[in-house]
């Protein structure tokens, strides 16, 4: 009996521990993605660099194009009389 006056304090203040990490998981952002370390593993390292790629050479392209169409702009200024 005597025990109990000590074990149950213990257990009190490490539930209090217990809910006041579980608060600071929450708050500090944890929780939030849940699904994409599970989808990660099911999916191959490989298709995500082929489709990482393919954005780079996207991005290249739409550079390019910018590239292109101030040159065009510039020379198009140029060439009209004042």
């Amino acid at each position: 009996m005597e025990s109990l006056y000590l074990l149950i304090p213990i257990s009190v203040i490490f539930i209090a521990i217990a809910i006041r990490l579980f608060f600071w998981a929450v708050n500090s952002g944890q929780y939030d993605d849940l699904d994409s370390e599970g989808e990660r593993i099911l999916f191959d390292r490989e298709s995500s660099v082929d489709e990482l790629e393919k954005i780079e050479e996207l991005d290249k392209k739409e550079e390019l194009d910018k590239k292109e169409g101030l040159e065009s702009q510039q020379t198009d200024h140029q060439d009209k009389p004042q």
